[in-house]
């Protein structure tokens, strides 16, 4: 209880500053609940800032010089009292200027740095400031699906699903948020040359048109990495699963599944693995003991053991590699083995690809270089944009990374598009008019196909582009007829399972309004769990095999298509006393 919050307030504060009691530790007045609140929970997010007393900052240029020379560290500033944390309520009655020139008589505190409002994700974004902000979101979320490298461990690591860029490259516009993070030492992505014009009509809608011979060079090829793991186990009654090398036919040649395995039953690292072929050929027991026959006699061990096939096959559509093979022992003495498996994959049409502005689009076409545009370089894009994408998106930031990596290929240095800060675009025009390009970063292309001049100035540069994971090859799906659930007898859900493809409510509706009656009962009943009844027309309730249980006669009954999951439903319906019953206009006897 106290009359002086203010008072209050100010005293824990100041001993904060001093370090008599933690930096972490926020105190706040709240006028409507009357109350003051001193918060030192964990997990609440406090930023730093530099103090500001009668307008003027408390971390002066002298600080700064010994920073830079190492006699002092970040630490340092706070032990001192001239930075401290502050969180969400302490911020409500602070008055924070985002620049020393924007100091008042009433600020408190200052900025550190404007751009540190921005987390990882976003701070790999050039000129973020300039993008509409959902742009900036959709890319936050985008740059944790893109390929690049993982680590320097990359290719010792089994891990159950890697994508790695082949050709990884720093970006040409970078951010003070990159060099923090280290994103240029293990990068996401590559620098395209990008023409932003409608070419082939196989570029609306977002789609993109790759240059072929820049995907013969490695542009955008990737490597997948998956592993096959299997366990064998040994078991309570004296029997294990086994290994089993290659089978051979009559003629003794190899058998087509078995075509990958080494002589000890796992696949050969190096060997080329095909649909359908076996990696790591394991057998499990199956105990059978005849009648009569006690199982414990003759020392515990079983007497005659079958084994059954349980061997790990490989089910993609595309062949890959045994990159490598381990073989180890869990805790329970079972033998591990795992095989990492290599694709290596070049963009095909539908793979995604995305800027660093939220710019996602998928391959609509891969032209040949020779009919592409060219600039009097010779020049050819690696990727052609429609220019659609920008007047709705007001990516701005996006038509500025174009300029300045134009500038930085000519100056070789990088350039900066941090937010809030970064080159300028006047400075970055000027030095591109200066070497004699368009101030713009306009070029004058050459029709590849009629040799023709465009009749417009084309934007032409190089832009950061990430290819992300989602490949046609992984999403591709058909089926005809598989695998069904066994409660509904309905087609099972997912690609993996092997699924079938949903008709859903909507394509419901659609088939209702064209009238395509029978369309509809083939593809949600026919092709779906389709079940043959006999109801007794008396009484309306299932009945079997021609017999009504209700009426203790087989005299009405008729054979009606209903779902198994309409047959399903009423009986569950009857096991809690609920009876629906059937009527049926007209009857067959059976």
């Amino acid at each position: 209880m106290t009359q002086e919050a203010d008072h209050v307030v100010r005293t824990v504060r100041y001993v904060r500053r001093i370090g008599g009691i933690s930096e972490f530790v926020s105190v706040s007045t709240n006028i409507a609940q009357r109350s003051v609140y001193v918060s030192s929970d964990g997990g609440r997010l406090c930023r730093p800032y530099i103090i500001v007393e009668n307008g003027v900052p408390a971390v002066t240029q002298e600080h700064i010089d010994e920073l830079k020379a190492g006699k002092r560290i970040f630490d340092d500033f706070v032990d001192d009292g001239l930075i401290e944390y502050l969180d969400v309520n302490e911020m409500n009655d602070a008055e924070i200027a985002v620049y020393e020139r924007e100091i008042k008589e009433h600020t408190t505190h200052m900025e550190i740095e404007p751009f540190t409002l921005l987390g990882v994700c976003a701070g790999l974004i050039p000129y973020p400031h300039h993008n509409q902000s959902p742009r900036n979101t959709y890319q936050c979320a985008m740059g944790k699906q893109a390929m690049g490298t993982i680590g320097y461990n990359q290719q010792r690591r089994i891990d159950s699903l890697m994508y790695l860029l082949v050709y990884p490259q720093r970006p040409l516009v970078k951010s003070k948020t990159i060099e923090f993070c280290n994103f240029e030492k293990l990068p996401a992505g590559q620098n395209a040359i990008i023409a932003v014009m409608s070419y082939s009509g196989y570029d609306i809608e977002d789609a993109l048109v790759l240059n072929k011979a820049s995907l013969d060079r490695g542009y955008g090829r990737c490597l997948v990495y998956k592993h096959a793991k299997s366990l064998l186990r040994k078991y309570p009654n004296q029997t294990f699963d086994r290994l089993l090398g290659p089978q051979y036919d009559s003629k003794g040649r190899r058998q087509y599944k078995h075509g990958a395995l080494d002589w000890d039953g796992v696949v050969h690292p190096g060997n080329r693995v095909l649909p359908k072929q076996v990696m790591i050929n394991k057998y499990m027991p199956v105990v059978q003991n005849p009648p009569g026959v006690d199982a414990n006699a003759n020392m515990g061990v079983p007497q005659n053991v079958e084994f059954k096939d349980v061997s790990a096959t490989y089910k993609m559509p595309v062949p890959s590699y045994a990159e490598q093979v381990m073989v180890t022992y869990g805790d329970d003495d079972a033998q591990l083995i795992k095989v990492v498996l290599r694709q290596t994959r070049r963009p095909e049409l539908g793979d995604k690809f995305s800027s660093r502005h939220g710019q996602k689009g998928v391959c609509g076409l891969i032209a040949q270089q020779e009919d592409m545009p060219f600039n009097d370089l010779g020049m050819v894009p690696d990727v052609i944009m429609n220019p659609h994408g920008y007047p709705s998106r007001m990516t701005v930031g996006k038509l500025m990374e174009l300029l300045s990596g134009k500038n930085a290929l000519m100056t070789g240095r990088f350039h900066y598009g941090t937010a809030f800060g970064g080159d300028q675009v006047a400075d970055v025009c000027e030095e591109l008019a200066s070497r004699g390009y368009n101030y713009l970063g306009k070029d004058m292309l050459t029709s590849g196909i009629t040799g023709q001049q465009l009749c417009a100035y084309i934007y032409f540069g190089p832009i950061y582009y990430q290819k992300l994971k989602h490949m046609v090859l992984d999403k591709m799906h058909a089926r005809a007829r598989g695998p069904r659930a066994v409660l509904t007898r309905q087609p099972t859900e997912g690609r993996a399972r092997d699924g079938g493809l949903r008709l859903g409510e909507m394509e419901r509706d659609c088939l209702i309004a064209y009238g395509a009656s029978m369309l509809l009962m083939e593809r949600l009943m026919v092709s779906s769990d389709q079940f043959q009844v006999d109801v007794c027309s008396e009484c309306g309730i299932i009945g079997y095999n021609g017999w009504c249980q209700n009426c203790r006669s087989s005299n009405k009954m008729a054979t009606i298509k209903i779902p198994y999951a309409c047959k399903l439903l009423f009986q569950e319906l009857q096991a809690m006393n609920i009876v629906p019953r059937l009527k049926l206009s007209s009857y067959t006897k059976m």
